[in-house]
């Protein structure tokens, strides 16, 4: 069996599961990726079974895709309500109360492939765009595992009868819930914040042309 794994670097979710996929498939090629690197020939040059994208900020490419006899595979971290980028934080503005990822085939296009299956968990009044995300990656690890599990006990990709309920949220409108400007309430404000804080707030003003970032969103 050979499978292509391109996952996101320095993960440690995504460390593990390469680890796993070694282990059961051992003539698996994996490659770690970040956003800014390009797309080495050794990946347009592959022919085998399976692509797996696990987390990978890359969009494959189409004649990559179409290297696999198989499945081409991601796991995105959101339900199918919420595909695109900036899920779990349009989550938190639209305070949902359940959240989940998302294991589907992959097209050409992002976030369209039919799904294999989701997994939901619940959403706390508490919880932050870091503890849902946190949420999301121990939910794709057990479903990578699983599938890897499927493929190695010869059985087939199981197949929802869910499908993906809107066009991808986009960049673009990832940044703009991140402006804040006057004519916003004082909650607006706030649920912009923390729609858009993980480790530190990406929320932003802008005056005169100039873009002032929010530091730190606590009281003082």
């Amino acid at each position: 069996m050979k499978i292509l794994f391109v996952g996101k670097k320095y993960d440690k979710y995504a460390e593990k599961a390469s680890e796993y996929l070694m282990q059961t498939f051992p003539e698996s090629v994996v490659f770690f990726v970040s956003r800014e690197d390009k797309i080495p020939e050794k990946i347009f040059n592959w022919r085998g079974d399976y692509i797996f994208s696990y987390l990978s900020p890359w969009i494959i490419p189409k004649k990559i895709l179409e290297s696999a006899k198989s499945h081409c595979i991601n796991w995105h971290p959101g339900p199918p309500e919420y595909p695109g980028i900036g899920c779990t934080n349009f989550a938190i503005y639209n305070k949902e109360n359940r959240f989940g990822i998302t294991c589907h085939h992959m097209l050409e296009k992002v976030d369209t492939g039919s799904i294999i299956e989701v997994r939901e968990f619940p959403v706390l009044d508490t919880d932050s765009v870091y503890s849902i995300t946190q949420k999301c990656y121990s939910n794709i690890i057990c479903s990578f595992y699983d599938i890897i599990d499927l493929i190695r006990a010869g059985k087939k990709i199981p197949k929802s009868d869910l499908s993906w309920t809107k066009k991808p949220y986009t960049r673009k409108e990832l940044n703009n819930l991140s402006r804040i400007d006057s004519s916003m309430s004082i909650e607006e404000s706030e649920r912009r914040i923390k729609a858009t804080t993980y480790d530190k707030p990406w929320a932003f003003v802008e005056v005169n042309g100039r873009r002032y970032v929010l530091e730190n969103n606590k009281d003082e």
